[in-house]
């Protein structure tokens, strides 16, 4: 018996263990027998295999089931949508426990820390959605005597949902957006972390779901991945994950001209002034990038200070960080620092931080190597670990400082005014996210002003909230998720013109 089996009979045996693709709610094998296999990042050990989407005959039958559902869902009374959202977010609630430890254990994410934090996301995004859903309307207007324009927002039909290893469930309730305006979906679960989202499709089925209306494939990104977004049947991509994907996803939905949403990958920077309250700039940078291990496009992971604060700054947050970011076993009520997705990027990280060396950086803390609590425990010794590393003396043309990591890796350098500042935080091809440390509220809001970017925090980073907008420009993406701009992201807009008079 695998260890994802051993986590649904400990739920009562409610729910099985579920093969890898979910057609009109039902659990389908593979047309070709093609199987993933998954792994516990912590420990190395291979957790179970799920059936692998074929990139032919899956995906078509997939979505083929989302196209038939789709004039059904549209015509549901938005009333018993709301109603099947609130359902579907309190099952999901109520399974916390079940859904929370599959997370953790396919994503290595520490279960106490953040995976019951990633599933109270879950149930609040769906909540949040729910309220939208009988609340969406056009406009409507006479622009003369006799006649009457109005707008309509109409649903497009079936959308591609293609989501990440980092938040497996969080990224996947943000895309039923789709759902909520009147879309049937089907959603390419990342190939590294295929487990949570087939879980939770019990939870559809068991809320009242209709068949067809929400559809999962397993598979890898090159080929399953790619064969969802150049098919013909699908009306929309919404995309998370890399800028290099991003960009082969945006070419190959030009096949028929689908639009899509990409959110894609971050270099944000968080700047720190001299007149900032410092203790707290502390706290939020550690959060900003070695929360979620680093893997976070939105991660503030290049910190740069006023010269006249910086080496107090680095000596506090080595301190905060060696206090409050632990490592140990997934199951530590205090654990904060986890394993990467896979031994690749664990070799990758770690690669990036040699790099940084090798140009000039000082090691504050952290580095390449296994941390002694990981090396010296047998189970763990093999899981994918990369300490907390804080490089600092980096200069803004740095490898370090230009590229995305995704670990938990902070580059820190020095400017020397607001000019000088400004100029180091637009200086990227990225644009999804950028932070302010400063008392001077004008100058932080002439730096939100000016700073390119789709999201600033003000003495804060990373933070969210759903009824704000989440995406970025330049090489960040385009289009956005959650609150009212990520609703209009997933409809068309039907122009209507009423005459009452004659010619």
């Amino acid at each position: 018996m695998s260890l994802f089996q051993e986590i649904a009979l400990a739920s009562g045996d409610k729910y099985s263990q579920p093969l890898g693709l979910f057609i009109d709610n039902e659990f389908v094998a593979s047309s070709n027998g093609s199987v993933l296999v998954t792994t516990n990042p912590a420990t190395g050990k291979q957790i179970t295999q799920v059936h692998a989407a074929d990139p032919g005959k899956d995906v078509d039958k997939a979505v083929k089931a989302a196209r038939k559902a789709f004039k059904p869902w549209k015509s549901v009374p938005i009333t018993e949508k709301r109603d099947l959202f609130l359902k579907l977010a309190q099952l999901v609630k109520e399974n916390t426990q079940l859904l929370a430890q599959v997370e953790s254990l396919d994503s290595g994410k520490p279960l106490h820390t953040n995976a019951y934090g990633d599933i109270d996301g879950v149930v609040q995004t769906l909540t949040y959605l729910a309220g939208w859903i009988d609340k969406t309307s056009g406009e409507a207007f006479s622009p003369s005597p006799g006649k009457l324009c109005y707008t309509l927002h109409q649903p497009l039909g079936v959308v591609g949902c293609i989501i990440p290893f980092n938040y497996p469930l969080s990224m996947m309730s943000w895309k039923w957006t789709a759902i909520a305006t009147g879309n049937t979906a089907v959603f390419k679960s990342a190939h590294q972390t295929p487990l949570s989202i087939l879980v939770f499709a019990q939870l559809v089925v068991e809320a009242g779901f209709p068949p067809g209306v929400f559809n999962v494939i397993s598979g890898e990104g090159g080929t399953v991945g790619d064969a969802l977004v150049r098919h013909l049947g699908v009306d929309k991509i919404a995309f998370t994950g890399s800028t290099k994907v991003g960009q082969l996803v945006q070419s190959h939905a030009a096949v028929n001209l689908k639009p899509v949403t990409l959110e894609c990958g971050g270099k944000s920077p968080l700047m720190v002034f001299e007149d900032a309250d410092l203790e707290e700039a502390v706290k939020w940078a550690a959060f900003g990038i070695f929360h979620n291990m680093g893997q976070i496009c939105s991660g503030t992971s290049r910190c740069f200070v006023q010269e006249s604060k910086y080496e107090e700054f680095l000596t506090k947050l080595a301190a905060h960080v060696t206090a409050n970011f632990p490592l140990g076993s997934l199951l530590g009520e205090d654990i904060v620092v986890f394993p990467q997705i896979t031994k690749a990027q664990q070799e990758r990280v770690m690669s990036f931080i040699d790099s940084g060396i090798k140009e000039g950086c000082r090691v504050v803390l952290g580095g390449t190597g296994l941390p002694e609590v990981i090396a010296n425990d047998a189970v763990l010794a093999n899981g994918y670990y990369v300490r907390p590393t804080i490089l600092a003396d980096v200069k803004p043309h740095y490898k370090i400082a230009q590229e995305e990591v995704f670990g938990p890796v902070l580059a820190v350098g020095t400017f020397c005014d607001y000019d000088d500042a400004l100029r180091i935080a637009n200086d990227s091809q990225y644009g999804l996210g950028a932070g302010i440390f400063s008392q001077d509220i004008k100058k932080c809001h002439e730096f939100a002003d000016e700073v390119e970017s789709g999201m600033v925090w003000i003495n804060s980073s990373n933070d969210l909230d759903f009824h704000m907008p989440f995406g970025g420009v330049k090489m960040s993406g385009h289009g956005r998720e959650l609150g009212k701009y990520g609703l209009l992201n997933f409809t068309n807009v039907k122009a209507v013109y009423v005459n009452m008079c004659k010619l």
